[in-house]
């Protein structure tokens, strides 16, 4: 492999998102009959190109611990917002090629859309077993990393129960108008992933509330900056960014898990068939898929902040609480719903809060 540097590039922040998917759908590339793990290490070999919205350190950590296990493959990622992915692979599917091989996403509708467009490569892995959480039985995708959309503040500015500890007073307790603040649903597909799961529970109130309150959609980091100097007093956003500064940059800023429930979003790894991937290297694709779901890839998962998907992990990201503590007390996102009502739920969210 060449040197990280060499290889990880940024994929300028493109327009829409793509349409996302249908569960109940198959096609693409199928193998039917591995049970068992490819054994990976120094026997696979070739080039493989994985699209990810993974944190850019974290896949440096990922692609070092990947140069030693297959020494003998060159494995570049490129990194994008799930938007900026997804539009990306839209314009290639016109052009009628992917230039990936593998994708590390960020919820599972978009593994459910390509899936459906008969564009993935099935791959039965014999450590499916282990999950804690829904994969494709035909093998076309599996949960890799668990992310968790919590709200968080910063206790050296504010009282924990002066602000809301819910998702659903994010949006309706207006001591805190104008100073909140979230991701945008048509980037992040995290994002796009609660406000459709909030909008299951609460209905489109609770976009009307979002703008009433004056939320500011902007990044994390914005949303960070903002927490610590105080002009904001509570935000939405993914757990795994409070434990990132909490570890290193020993920031006081803390965790909320809301007590009307955590939305819980599993990102997933798709393997791409060969009539559409760059490379065609499946072999090479389904060995490192499960380096993913094995105890080794776990732990460097963990190691970025996220929570493994595998039942009773022994490893917790730093300052992270139980997986099945968190999980008993979620608010469930219905993933067709974020598929077949997404023009609809964008469109609501830009009338009633980014437009307003």
């Amino acid at each position: 492999m060449s040197h990280m540097m060499n290889r990880l590039r940024l994929i300028a922040v493109l327009g829409l998102i793509l349409v996302l998917g249908n569960p109940v759908f198959g096609g693409g590339d199928k193998q039917s009959s591995a049970a068992s793990p490819s054994s990976g290490g120094s026997d696979v070999s070739g080039k493989l190109v994985i699209y990810t919205s993974i944190y850019e350190d974290v896949i440096e950590a990922l692609d070092k611990a990947l140069e030693k296990k297959f020494p003998n493959a060159d494995i570049e990622f490129f990194y994008g917002g799930t938007g900026a992915l997804q539009a990306k692979i839209a314009a290639e599917i016109d052009a009628g090629k992917l230039g990936c091989d593998l994708l590390l996403v960020a919820e599972p509708s978009y593994s459910l859309e390509l899936k459906e467009k008969g564009m993935l490569h099935s791959y039965v892995s014999s450590l499916a077993g282990r999950l804690a959480f829904d994969y494709d039985k035909e093998g076309y995708w599996y949960p890799v990393r668990i992310c968790n959309m919590v709200l968080a503040y910063n206790p050296e500015k504010v009282a924990k129960n002066s602000i809301p500890n819910s998702l659903r007073d994010f949006a309706f307790d207006s001591s805190v108008k104008g100073l909140i603040s979230m991701g945008n649903p048509l980037t992040s597909g995290t994002t796009m992933a609660a406000v459709t799961a909030l909008r299951d529970k609460y209905g489109y109130e609770y976009f009307q509330a979002l703008g009433n309150q004056g939320v500011k959609v902007e990044s994390g980091s914005v949303a960070l900056t903002k927490l610590q100097t105080g002009e904001c007093k509570v935000i939405m956003i993914l757990e795994e960014s409070i434990l990132k500064v909490r570890e290193e940059d020993d920031s006081k800023l803390e965790v909320i898990y809301p007590t009307d429930g955590t939305i819980i979003i599993p990102s997933t790894v798709m393997t791409i068939a060969d009539k559409w991937s760059a490379n065609k290297n499946t072999k090479l694709a389904e060995a490192l898929t499960d380096w993913l779901l094995s105890d080794e890839g776990q732990e460097n998962i963990v190691k970025g902040w996220m929570h493994s998907p595998i039942k009773n992990f022994a490893k917790l990201p730093y300052d992270g609480i139980p997986t099945t503590q968190i999980m008993a007390n979620q608010i469930p996102v219905n993933w067709e719903n974020v598929y077949r009502q997404r023009e609809e739920i964008r469109t609501r969210f830009e009338e009633h809060v980014t437009k307003k």
